[in-house]
């Protein structure tokens, strides 16, 4: 058996004793090329059905499953039911970006990332840490995918945005070894993502390969050191994104038409991860079924070049079949070795060890200890986040407080006619005796294309404009939209009613909405951010967020302006 001199089982991440190292290669030796294989994949699977779990495990005998957010009881049976049926344990992950209910629909939605940075205090990202790894626990997952260390360097990246600790390098260090630290103590595994950095292109890897825009030297200033943070101090996984780094592959001697992203590109993982950053832990990959991957290399080829490259898990599948297949083909086309493969494996399988999995005999909790998700608690632990994170970035015309008991319009963009965001916000204010009139697309008739104005100023106090676009895969841009006809939903009488602008989402609308008078950012949009950021709107607590990017996309001189 051949394996790499970078491969360290007694170093961190792993720090296994003589014992434990033999009994790794115990578990990796006893398994046929077929199982290696199979254990390289971590697909996702959308059903919970218990006799369809069991048949399925039992054929495939993945190293890792995921699910998408389901009912509580359903998924730590699922993950009970896996778990009984695999032949070695399961790490079973998920996106713990915001809370528990990156897991279960019924976990606590804590926050976003770029929200727990507007407090600029870790005790908030270590909380988000906890929160998410306690209700991970009680279902049985034990991996997060996460923390995002991306930095939000372009405001027009439509993925990074709310799911980072922002723009500034050294907040987003506290911040993720903050999370890290309240992560691990319910004894899970973290995936720092994505390497090697996004927020510098205005594209999603979803759809593209991108791009991180950096210089090699500006690099290792700003999401270098932030991996080389981590790394120092013990991040069991890193999860590689299609994201490119021309820069340094091309001081690699990578000629510019045949950079890869980092999930096929050896330069990055090997020399650059491997070997400079001296990551010894896991490398997995991003979503293979993204654009970013497909459209690299034709899917065939690219899963065994991407075990080649220096990745050791290949996350989610086309066709789970066929995808195998396609790992066999390559080792007998040379693509990648048996050496490779096995080394890959040895560190899912110490990365197991590492975790006690092997040690535990009941890695899944019993059902009592599903209410321990989406508590009182911890639900008033989202309400202290929200008090300190709600951010004025202008009030110009000195609007705040409302007054109570005044006619306030509610306008929302881009929001569902019976949305919840809106019925809390219209909710919170009723309750402090406003009187609301709230105005749905469809309601901007052709009545409104020559309503008078001296009308609107006789009838409204105030206008509030709302919005709650969030960072979403496949989706091209997180703007503003309109409508089409005379786009009427506008502050276009903004001079006769004083207005205002809230976002619970995107922190980067004034951009398109630079003339408003009163401009807030929320950042998350659940209910206990709604309800406390209408308490700071009636003057019952201080607005005290700070932001941590610059709302001004750039620091525009057309924004400032109405300043």
């Amino acid at each position: 058996m051949i394996i790499s001199s970078k491969l360290n089982l007694t170093s961190t991440p792993f720090n296994l004793n003589e014992e434990e190292i033999v009994n790794v290669h115990n578990i990796v030796a006893d398994m046929s090329l077929d199982e290696k294989v199979k254990h390289l994949f971590a697909p996702i699977t959308f059903s919970t059905d218990p006799e369809f779990l069991k048949k399925w495990v039992q054929k495939y005998q993945p190293s890792t499953v995921t699910f998408r957010p389901s009912a509580k009881a359903d998924l730590q049976n699922a993950y009970r039911i896996l778990q009984e049926n695999s032949k070695i344990p399961l790490l079973l992950a998920g996106n713990l970006e915001d809370g528990g209910n990156g897991l279960a629909l019924e976990g606590t939605y804590y926050g976003k990332p770029m929200q727990i940075a507007a407090t600029d205090n870790t005790f908030y990202s270590e909380a988000l840490g906890e929160i998410a790894g306690t209700e991970a626990a009680v279902l049985g997952a034990n991996w997060s995918f996460g923390p995002i260390v991306d930095i939000d360097l372009n405001w027009r990246n439509p993925i990074t945005n709310l799911r980072t600790f922002g723009s500034d390098v050294e907040r987003v260090k506290r911040m993720s070894l903050a999370y890290k630290k309240g992560f691990e103590k319910s004894g899970g595994i973290l995936a720092a993502k994505h390497f090697p950095g996004d927020g510098t292109d205005e594209r999603d890897q979803h759809l593209h390969v991108t791009f991180n825009h950096l210089t090699v030297d500006e690099w290792w200033e700003t999401y270098g050191s932030v991996y080389q943070e981590l790394i120092e101090d013990g991040i069991q996984s890193i999860m590689v994104g299609h994201i490119a780094f021309p820069a340094y592959s091309k001081k690699k001697g990578v000629h510019a038409k045949q950079i890869k992203p980092a999930t096929l590109a050896p330069e990055l993982l090997q020399d650059l991860l491997r070997d400079e950053l001296a990551f010894n832990g896991l490398i997995v990959t991003d979503a293979t079924p993204m654009v970013g991957f497909a459209s690299a290399e034709a899917r065939e080829t690219a899963l065994p070049k991407a075990i080649a490259a220096g990745c050791d898990m290949i996350l989610f599948n086309r066709n789970y079949d066929e995808d195998i297949l396609f790992m066999h083909q390559g080792i007998k086309d040379g693509l990648v070795s048996e050496e490779r493969i096995t080394e890959a494996v040895i560190r899912i399988i110490a990365t197991k060890m590492t975790m006690g999995l092997f040690n535990k005999k009941k890695i899944v909790p019993g059902p009592k200890a599903l209410e321990e998700i989406g508590t009182v608690e911890n639900k008033n632990k989202a309400r202290d986040l929200a008090k300190e994170s709600v951010t004025l970035v202008r009030d110009r015309d000195t609007l705040l407080p409302l007054t109570k008991g005044k006619r306030i319009f509610v306008v929302p963009i881009d929001l569902p006619k019976d949305s919840e965001i809106v019925n809390q916000f219209i909710s919170g204010l009723r309750s402090q005796g406003a009187m609301i009139e709230h105005q749905t697309p469809e309601k901007f008739d052709f009545s409104w294309a020559d309503k008078s104005l001296k009308e609107l100023r006789e009838k409204y106090d105030y206008a509030i404009y709302l919005s709650a676009k969030q960072p979403r895969s496949n989706q091209t841009q997180v703007r503003l939209n309109w409508l089409p006809f005379l786009a009427l939903n506008t502050p276009w009488f903004l001079h006769e009613v004083p207005s205002l602008f809230i976002s619970f989402g995107n922190p980067y609308h004034l951009i398109d909405v630079p003339y408003i008078s009163t401009y807030i950012n929320a950042y998350a949009d659940n209910q206990e951010t709604i309800e406390e950021t209408v308490e700071k709107l009636m003057g019952n607590d201080t607005f005290r967020g700070k932001s941590p990017i610059d709302p001004y996309c750039g620091n525009r001189e057309e924004i400032h302006l109405y300043d």
